[in-house]
């Protein structure tokens, strides 16, 4: 919708000391460039799988309010569960109320019962190479992430809220209300899938739709990439695409977290969808994690 709020740039999931897991969702590619403030129109959403069949079984939703004249804006979260959880409004319990959100460089952390959040200007962790892929795989060296910022939300939470099964199913969806009604404008939790896989016509529908739908849906059309990039046979390539579609990140917390169970701020992931394009041919881009992330909540680094 050509407003860098509502686009969903990255979605973390893991485990820390303590018996607690934390998800984080970034938007706002380039910020603040494309909006100084959360969407106070839009319902920020993390999505969770508790028993494996594709579909919300919790859902956290994150609303802010009207940005005031000196730019300061809160944040408001619910947790619904069930049917709530299935449906994009906020809805179900509130968590958090009038949270502060930060776009200065200290993160302001807001603490209720065992629960953590965080919402604000943070260094984006996101790193490739991109200028080299976009290049025809002729790297530069360059990071294209170095210095660039986004809108972070992260929150911590215990393990026993997710659910007794330690396999969970993540995702992130970003809806906003107009003309009375609420419009999904990005969803997912894998990265850099549509850029290869989704056609630009389709991607509008992609974006609106629900993961349990995505298989049947996508199989087909992303094999032919598959097969075309990669040289894949029909049956490897679904072989591959299983780890991506439902386009839902796993994560069973009694392991140890590193993509594609779940997804730490330090996993390669440009090297893991350049290796799955290409068959293996293009394994890395030669680009390695950020150095500035913090050791403690909120994670993200200081932004730039």
């Amino acid at each position: 919708m050509d407003d860098a709020r509502l686009d969903l740039t990255d979605v973390f999931a893991f485990t820390v000391p303590g018996g607690r897991t934390v998800l984080v969702m970034n938007v706002n590619p380039i910020a603040p460039t494309g909006g100084r403030a959360f969407h106070p129109d839009a319902v920020y959403r993390l999505n969770i799988d508790t028993d494996g069949d594709h579909r919300a079984d919790i859902a956290y939703s994150f609303t802010f309010s009207d940005p005031a004249d000196d730019g300061e804006q809160t944040l408001t979260v619910h947790r619904a569960t069930g049917a709530e959880a299935r449906a994009h409004e906020a809805a179900g319990t509130p968590l958090f109320t009038d949270a502060p959100v930060s776009f200065g460089p200290r993160p302001l952390v807001t603490e209720a019962g065992q629960y953590l959040v965080s919402a604000g200007l943070r260094s984006d962790p996101f790193f490739a190479d991109l200028d080299g892929i976009v290049k025809d795989f002729q790297w530069t060296g360059v990071d294209w992430g170095a210095d660039k910022n986004v809108f972070g939300i992260v929150l911590e939470v215990p393990d026993a809220e997710l659910g007794a099964d330690p396999v969970i199913g993540v995702w992130a969806r970003v809806s906003v209300h107009q003309q009375g009604a609420l419009t999904s404008v990005d969803r997912g939790a894998h990265p850099s899938l549509t850029a290869y896989f989704n056609a630009e016509e389709v991607k509008d529908a992609y974006n609106a739709g629900e993961p349990a739908d995505d298989w049947d849906t996508y199989r087909a059309p992303w094999t032919a990439v598959l097969r075309h990039t990669g040289g894949y046979s029909e049956e490897l390539a679904e072989e591959a695409l299983r780890t991506v579609l439902p386009d839902i990140l796993r994560l069973d917390r009694s392991k140890p977290v590193a993509y594609p169970n779940g997804r730490t701020l330090t996993d390669d992931v440009t090297s893991a969808r350049l290796a799955m394009i290409s068959g293996g041919k293009i394994p890395t881009d030669h680009i390695g994690p950020h150095t500035d992330l913090l050791p403690e909540f909120p994670y993200l680094g200081t932004p730039h």
